[in-house]
Order: C-alpha cells, then sequence, then structure tokens
C-alpha cells in the first residue's frame, strides 16, 4: 500500500531528495505522523533580492521571505528547492519552514546602496508571502513598511486572504502608483482546492479578498494557475467572471509544471485523489508537454504547446475580452519617486 492522504497536508511522504547521498529506508514505527505539526526556524540571510532573466517573467528582481511554504500546494514549482537544503520537497517543504528574519534589514541596506536602480521587486515569485505563518513572524510586513518608505514598487502574488491585513500600507501604496496585486485562483470548486492547496485559503475567500483589494483602490488581477486537465482546465471562465465582478482588472494563467520531484509529488497524489482521472490527466500533459512530464523551454513551459494547449489559449482570450480584463495597456508601476530616506527618517520605522 501507497502513503495514505494527510489531513491538512498535500504531500504524504517525504521522497529523497535528488541531492541527498544517502537512501531514506524508514522503520515501521517510523513512519509519517497522522498530524505533522509545523516547525519554524528562523534564518539570518546573506542576502535578501533575488535575480533573474527569464523572458518568461515580467520581473528581474524578487524577494522570497520563507523557504518552504505551509500552504503545501502538491503542484508547487518550489518544492524542489527544499533539496538544497537537505529536505524533502515532500512533506518537510510544507512542514519545516525557514523564516528570513533579517528580510527588512537587509533590504534597507540593499535599497540604500549608491549603486542600486529601482526597478520592480515581485513577492511571492517562489514561496507564498502570505502563508499562515506571516500571521506570527510578520516578515512580509517588513518588507513593505521598507518598500514603501524607499517608495520603491512591488508585485504582490498570492493565495493568502492575510494580505488584506496590510491594507494600511497597500492602499497609500497604490494611489502612488507603487503596488499591484495579483490573488492566484485555479478553481472555485472548494472540494478539488480542500486537497491541491489544503492550507490556502478557500477559493470563495481569496474572490472577497480581491473585492476588498479594489474598493480600496488596490490594482488587482488573478492567476487562474495552474491548469491542470480533467481536474480544473473547465473552470477557467468561471473564475474569471468571478474576479471580474470583484473589481479584478488584470488576468493571467499558466499550464501545470512538473519540474524534478513534484512530477512523482503530483502522481502520487493523482493516485490518491483521483484515481479514475489519473491516466487521462498525464496523458493530456504530455500531449502538452511533447510527451513528457515537464517541458523546461522558455516560451513554451508556462503555456504548453499542441492543439489543446492553443484552445486554453483562445479560451483565455475570448473570456478576457469579454470581461474587460487587461483591456488597454497593462498597469505600470512607477519607478520615478524612489527615494533613499536620510538616517533620521530610518529611525522612525
Amino acid at each position: 500500500m501507497g502513503p495514505v492522504s494527510i489531513k491538512g497536508r498535500g504531500a504524504a511522504d517525504n521522497p529523497q531528495g535528488r541531492f541527498e547521498t544517502l537512501a531514506r529506508n524508514r522503520e515501521p514505527e517510523a513512519d509519517v505522523q497522522s498530524r505533522p505539526e509545523t516547525v519554524v526556524t528562523l534564518h539570518l540571510a546573506r542576502s535578501i533580492i533575488a535575480r533573474n532573466d527569464s523572458p518568461d517573467l515580467p520581473f528581474a528582481q524578487s524577494i522570497n521571505p520563507y523557504q518552504g511554504c505551509e500552504h503545501g500546494c502538491i503542484y508547487c514549482y518550489a518544492r524542489p528547492s527544499h533539496a538544497y537544503l537537505g529536505l524533502s520537497p515532500g512533506l518537510e517543504f510544507e512542514t519545516r519552514l525557514f523564516a528570513k528574519e533579517n528580510a527588512a534589514e537587509l533590504l534597507r541596506k540593499e535599497l540604500s546602496r549608491p549603486g542600486y536602480r529601482c526597478e520592480l521587486i515581485a513577492l511571492g515569485a517562489n514561496t507564498d508571502p502570505y502563508q499562515p505563518i506571516e500571521r506570527e513572524h510578520r516578515i512580509t510586513r517588513g518588507i513593505l513598511e521598507v518598500l514603501w518608505e524607499f517608495r520603491n514598487p512591488v508585485g504582490i502574488v498570492t493565495k493568502g486572504s492575510l494580505i488584506e491585513r496590510d491594507l494600511d500600507l497597500l492602499a497609500p501604496m497604490a494611489r502612488e502608483g507603487l503596488v499591484q496585486v495579483f490573488v492566484s485562483i485555479g478553481s472555485l470548486d472548494g472540494e478539488i482546492a480542500r486537497t491541491l492547496e489544503p492550507r490556502a485559503a478557500a477559493p470563495y475567500r481569496r474572490v472577497e479578498t480581491i473585492r476588498r483589494l479594489s474598493e480600496s483602490g488596490v490594482p488587482c488581477g488573478t492567476l487562474v494557475a495552474p491548469i491542470i486537465p480533467f481536474l480544473n482546465d473547465k473552470d477557467m471562465e468561471a473564475v474569471l467572471e468571478a474576479v471580474s465582478e470583484a473589481g479584478a482588472r488584470m488576468a493571467g494563467y499558466t499550464l501545470l509544471r512538473l519540474p524534478w520531484e513534484v512530477k512523482d509529488l503530483f502522481k502520487d497524489w493523482l493516485q490518491r485523489n483521483y484515481p479514475l482521472k489519473a491516466k487521462h490527466v498525464m496523458a493530456r500533459i504530455h500531449d502538452m508537454r511533447g510527451g513528457r512530464d515537464n517541458d523546461p523551454h522558455f516560451g513554451s513551459r508556462m503555456k504548453g504547446e499542441g492543439q489543446f494547449a492553443e484552445l486554453l489559449g483562445k479560451r483565455f482570450e475570448i473570456a478576457c475580452k469579454r470581461l474587460g480584463l487587461n483591456a488597454g495597456e497593462r498597469n505600470r508601476l512607477d519607478t520615478t519617486k524612489f527615494r533613499r530616506p536620510s538616517p533620521t527618517q530610518g529611525n522612525l520605522f
């Protein structure tokens, strides 16, 4: 028998990471706990801004306040990063978390450097900045305070309704053209979300988050992501209609990606939760990924290839046009207001 699903967790086991030199072989009495606790380790990071030159991404700078993510989304492409820490991309990615407690201090130093060039910084490019542990550790909050202090624009992607806590910062930043928020919603089906994204906010709650942000003047969009054939692809139009009614102005979508260890974790999840659909789902994924589980190439890795991928693109385009999403020029954040506060000003925060 394979591993059994654990309530509130995406993965059901701790498969070996690809960098481990010793194979894991647990005794029966050492099996995974039925209710594994979340353990957070405070971590002093050496740097805070990550930079990339990917043509698939609309930003070159990003910050990840946390390593690992308690949301437990089984499809998360960030899971393999836990292997670099000698930990499993499975349950340990969801339960062994690292919080960068000096993130705000490092960011202030980075933005104060004479050679720093102001451009958008993305929060949530890897792990969610508003996952449940943010409620206690408030590292994302500290980062936003520094970005507002320096008037540096920020783009946020999240599945967490906790972002509403920071409206006192986001609203004035929005008035200065310094922030936009994308709330990721792959389906409005609560039953799918319960197992696919076990500790993320419920879909209806995320729609409400878009409504509250929009009412406060914060430019909002949604990412219909990831699209999984035969599971949530049918929900694309319903999601776009719901977020449009709630005030979203922008939308995007991505196809399911299965890099490295994620592919085996996802296949296991399929067998545990949708055994009758598992072969059909993977066959369609192979159709859109050149016969493989994953396509790592720029340009095609986000949207896929083939007739089904083209159909998804057409459906998305037609729905957005009908609902007025992505109308006109995409919202551009203002980089001209960047400033370096004096040491006296900095001490006030």
